[in-house]
């Protein structure tokens, strides 16, 4: 009886006969098979979903620009505002998208792995299927892009209606935004597979307070990266963090009137980001399904 890692290598030998046009059909439909099974399920689960999405900006957006504007007399509250006249609802609101996309995105792909990876063993099913290993973590990157856009879609109307001082919106490209979206969703399910793969099963959790809070607060998310020019050493310091590149992209698409960086400098990094991610985290889904 052939070895799980045999019946794989088997079934996704990378040799020349396996690009076949008819190899190839065969594969977009197995990718398209876990595909609309991951949605199945996300549909099932789609009021834990939304409410996970929902809550965490929902009550940041309440106590930061609705309470606190009404006890101050509508003043705004944070520094970064007044660089462009505007206000801290007008700062967060491509920040806290940023945060849904980045969150949904490693909810989506690191927690069912360390459960796939761990006592159910699920990853075993996936990687039967007619695809190459690699294609399978492609797979969980693409899934988890189509929810990181459900949640950017969800939190802006929260972000535009809930502050009681108005948001200062406007687009100047939709071309530059959904390809903003795009990449930062992809990153953001790049990221959590190379958590998923690179961390055990067990220390996930550990993993969502040391490495992901502190990209969060330090990623620009409540305020411009051009905001830290007084503190030299550290906007220097965050350019190593993607979700900069995904906050900045958002605040050039939506609030081009606060400062931001380069918006083709943003697009190169998000690129370079994803690319990055996505090869070490299929490197780690390969070394931890065949060993």
């Amino acid at each position: 009886m052939p070895t799980m890692e045999a019946q794989i290598d088997a079934t996704h030998s990378p040799h020349p006969a396996h690009s076949t046009p008819s190899h190839w059909l065969e594969y977009a439909r197995a990718f398209n098979g876990l595909m609309l099974r991951d949605l199945h399920v996300l549909r099932r689960e789609l009021p834990s979903f939304l409410i996970r999405v929902i809550m965490n900006p929902l009550l940041f957006l309440f106590v930061f620009t609705y309470i606190m504007p009404h006890m101050s007399g509508g003043v705004a509250l944070n520094p970064t505002a007044a660089m462009a006249g505007a206000n801290f609802s007008t700062v967060l609101l491509p920040g806290l998208m940023a945060v849904a996309i980045m969150f949904s995105g490693i909810a989506a792909v690191a927690l069912p792995l360390a459960q796939e990876f761990g006592i159910t063993r699920e990853i075993d099913d996936r990687v039967m299927c007619p695809l190459p290993v690699a294609a399978v973590a492609i797979e969980k990157i693409v899934f988890s892009a189509v929810q990181s856009m459900i949640a950017a879609a969800v939190v802006f109307p929260l972000a535009y209606y809930i502050p009681s001082t108005p948001v200062y919106a406007h687009v100047n490209s939709w071309p530059y935004l959904i390809a903003v979206l795009a990449l930062a969703s992809l990153l953001a399910g790049a990221l959590g597979l190379f958590i998923g793969t690179s961390v055990k099963p067990q220390q996930i959790g550990l993993i969502f307070g040391v490495v992901v809070m502190p990209i969060t607060f330090l990623g620009c998310v409540y305020y411009p990266w051009a905001a830290l020019k007084s503190i030299q050493w550290l906007q220097m310091g965050v350019l190593i963090n993607p979700i900069v590149y995904m906050s900045e992209g958002l605040r050039v698409a939506l609030t081009p009137a606060l400062p931001h960086m380069n918006s083709w400098v943003i697009l190169a990094m998000l690129t370079f980001f994803l690319a990055l991610l996505t090869w070490l985290g299929v490197r780690g889904f390969l070394r931890r399904v065949i060993g």
